[in-house]
């Protein structure tokens, strides 16, 4: 029988203990996030829909962007038991140099307009945690403070190729002087993707300021002050050129682009040459004729065509073919350190993050960034441990199995 008696004041003395309060709001805030999902509400509270949509969202009906989450949800992981797993190494060598962790943060465009640290806030926090950062050609810092801010780090550049070449390789010889060491072409946008929440929003460079734009960033007084207090927006790489993205894809980006030039740019540039928008195992054959030193599957975060191939579902076929060839890279969909887990242990050699990466910094400027590294490198940590691995090394394509929820139809 269950026996009561009155509790001691000294029994209660333990549980009233009260955690001090933080009078860091920022700090209060980021530390209240706990997977990048949470860092995603809180950006969304604090940005405007416009810049919050350009990041969210991607092109036609988004199926792609959907599907590529999915996929890393569909995963089931297989671990070994009884393994000392005291100490986990997520260290990595990524493209001849060694990575805390198997990841990198991807280039992105119109960077300032999601936080006004912008790319400096990124490589910052890339820096300070031992990743590589990429800087996009649609920037909104140049190439020359983007390396003034991670001055010890190691820092990427993205091309597209434009229908002027000398201002193309213009950009590629200021990055090469500037320090940076690799160069990711990126190949799948010979046209710009139909976004259509950012036309919806009259999302450009400058900001197209309406009635509703701005009810909209009212509430939202930090956004709204950094926007009027620091530098104008504008494409820093790329000045005087008004409009949305895809007025500038399909007004400066070169649609005739081939490979004789991807020939053209490998006989330009000296260091690690990448091609980014690898959507099939054919031409991750064909690019390996041309001396690249790796490639990223990826559909461009599902913002180009939309229902295009799901990067990680490409990875193990591409691998079983091409590891050893260059290094591969994915990206597309990545919200969790599990899924940097799963991507290494079916063949990839790194990986990359958008979203998650701008989430934060929307939710917390560069400390959001650093907030959004720290919460991949414990769930990849986590990961490793409970799959009974201790280094990025030992995942093997044996701790993950990719479960089927679509299968082409084929036909003779």
């Amino acid at each position: 029988m269950l026996k009561r008696r009155f509790p001691r004041p000294k029994d209660l003395a333990p549980l009233l203990k009260f955690k001090s309060f933080d009078f860091n709001s920022k700090r209060r805030r980021l530390e209240s996030a706990l997977t990048i999902y949470d860092l995603r509400e809180i950006a969304k509270r604090r940005t405007p829909t416009a810049p919050f949509d350009y990041t969210d969202g991607s092109a036609e009906g988004e199926v792609s962007i959907q599907r590529a989450r999915q996929a890393f949800e569909d995963v089931q992981f297989i671990p070994n038991i009884l393994k000392n797993v005291a100490d986990a190494d997520t260290s990595i060598m990524v493209l001849g140099k060694e990575s805390s962790m198997p990841t990198s943060i991807a280039p992105t465009g119109f960077t300032r307009m999601m936080h006004a640290a912008g790319e400096q806030a990124g490589a910052a926090a890339a820096g300070q945690h031992g990743i590589p950062f990429a800087l996009s050609a649609l920037g909104t810092e140049t190439v020359e403070t983007v390396a003034e801010a991670n001055p010890n780090g190691r820092n990427w550049f993205q091309l597209y190729m434009l229908t002027d070449r000398e201002l193309s390789m213009g950009l590629v010889d200021r990055a090469a002087k500037a320090g940076y060491d690799t160069l990711f072409v990126t190949v799948d946008v010979p046209v710009a993707g139909a976004r259509l929440r950012d036309k919806r929003n009259g999302m450009t460079i400058p900001p197209t300021l309406t009635p509703k734009t701005i009810v909209n960033a009212i509430p939202r007084p930090e956004w709204w002050i950094n926007f009027l207090t620091t530098a104008p927006l504008e494409f820093a790489n790329l000045r005087h050129f008004q409009g949305t993205v895809g007025e500038l894809i399909d007004t400066m980006f070169d649609p005739t682009i081939t490979f004789d030039d991807l020939k053209w740019i490998r006989e330009q540039w000296k260091g690690n040459l990448v091609v980014k928008g690898i959507q099939s195992l054919a031409d991750a054959k064909a690019v390996a004729d041309y001396g690249v030193e790796g490639i990223v599957l990826s559909n461009h975060g599902g913002r180009q065509l939309d229902k295009a191939p799901v990067p990680f579902h490409l990875l193990p076929e591409v691998s079983k073919h091409m590891k050893g060839k260059y290094e591969i890279m994915v990206d597309t969909g990545i919200m969790n350190g599990a899924d940097i887990a799963a991507a290494v242990a079916l063949g990839a050699n790194s990986t990359m993050i958008g979203r998650a990466y701008l989430y934060g910094l929307m939710a917390g400027g560069q400390e959001g960034v650093e907030r959004t590294l720290e919460i991949l490198r414990d769930q990849l940590v986590r990961t490793m441990k409970l799959l009974g691995v201790n280094s990025v090394s030992e995942l093997e394509p044996k701790h993950v199995q990719q479960l089927k929820r679509y299968e082409a139809i084929k036909f003779d």
